[in-house]
């Protein structure tokens, strides 16, 4: 059985798919209840994200692989 590989976004992507949307950053970072500069911090490649909430962040803005764990 074959999985699907994902792709990894640059933040270059990231933002690219906010701005076709429509949609800000600082919204997105709001409704999945994360600290906006947190956010803009990751995008602009000024934090890490190995571990903890940023690991989550970069995950679901699909700018790493990784499991999301609680």
């Amino acid at each position: 059985m074959h999985m699907k590989a994902h792709h990894i976004k640059t933040p270059c992507e990231v933002k690219a798919e906010f701005a076709r949307k429509g949609k800000s950053i600082s919204s997105w970072a709001k409704e999945n209840g994360f600290v906006k500069g947190t956010v803009f911090s990751i995008l602009n490649g000024n934090r890490p994200c190995r571990i903890g909430e940023s690991h989550k962040i970069a995950v679901m803005l699909g700018l790493k692989e990784g499991e999301i764990a609680d």
